[in-house]
């Protein structure tokens, strides 16, 4: 599919909301890039993917009072980056998309008395068995506040393992995101303008972000057996790399002539707000 016509395509489907892509372009193409950006910049890069400005700057705005984004005036000028703990958050988003950590090497089952949400992360999904019992995958030493932890030695039924999943976690419908993102993408016809290629390069990383944000990444003998996950990150870790590669030429005229973030003297003040 001509690249014109798959920016449409995902931008009609997926309808993405503005903070939240706002995050990934600060994620994937700020940080990166010297963790700055002109408003000026991100207005028009957001509305060649379908967000009016208004739209923009009240998602900057929402980003601003959540302590996700900063902002300095220098003349004219707003400018916006992460927050120290936003970039912290971030920084293990992108070890999530492009280090992922190693399999699981097995299950463990933590009592702690708290409640899932306060115990969850992205890298210590649990699943609540009854009561204060939590079943993870057993990545690394345990992690939890839990009172006991067991370390599950073997599984003696495999489909019984992957019914339980099922049941904790929404692997149906996550596996079904991964088939949607796989047929998407893998339309895709790497011919097009650097612009282009930088757009599609955002809503790839988008739509993979936010299927990782809700994947509790088990064990494979968790799994269904047709999981469609690691097909799908295949997919996006090449054409990340392909898309990267055409839209060098894209990106450095965003971020020419920044001012110095920081520097709240003569040059620039803080902008609390957009």
């Amino acid at each position: 599919m001509p690249a014109n016509a798959l920016i449409r395509s995902i931008c009609g489907a997926t309808t993405p909301r503005a903070p939240a892509m706002i995050v990934t372009i600060y994620g994937d193409l700020v940080m990166p890039n010297g963790g700055v950006m002109g408003m000026a910049a991100l207005i028009a890069l957001c509305e060649q993917l379908g967000f009016s400005e208004s739209l923009v700057r009240t998602a900057v705005s929402r980003l601003v009072a959540a302590g996700r984004l900063e902002g300095e005036r220098h003349g004219r000028r707003s400018y916006y980056r992460l927050t120290e703990a936003a970039h912290r958050e971030f920084s293990e988003v992108a070890r999530q998309l492009h280090n992922p950590p190693p399999p699981p090497k097995g299950w463990a089952i933590h009592m702690a008395p708290a409640t899932l949400a306060a115990l969850q992360t992205p890298e210590r999904p649990l699943g609540r068995l009854a009561g204060d019992l939590f079943l993870a995958p057993d990545r690394t030493a345990p992690n939890v506040d839990a009172q006991l932890t067991f370390q599950i030695a073997s599984v003696s039924d495999s489909s019984a393992l992957r019914d339980l999943a099922a049941s904790i976690w929404p692997l149906d419908d996550l596996g079904n995101g991964y088939r949607a993102f796989l047929n998407r993408f893998s339309a895709l016809e790497m011919r097009g303008s650097a612009q282009q290629a930088l757009l599609l390069r955002l809503l790839l990383v988008h739509e993979f972000r936010m299927l990782l944000l809700g994947d509790p990444r088990l064990p494979a003998d968790g799994l269904p057996t047709d999981w469609p996950g690691e097909a799908a990150r295949g997919l996006f870790e090449g054409l990340h790399r392909n898309l990267s590669q055409l839209a060098d030429a894209a990106i450095a005229p965003l971020f020419e002539d920044m001012p110095a973030f920081g520097d709240t003297g003569s040059a620039g003040r803080p902008l609390p707000t957009v």
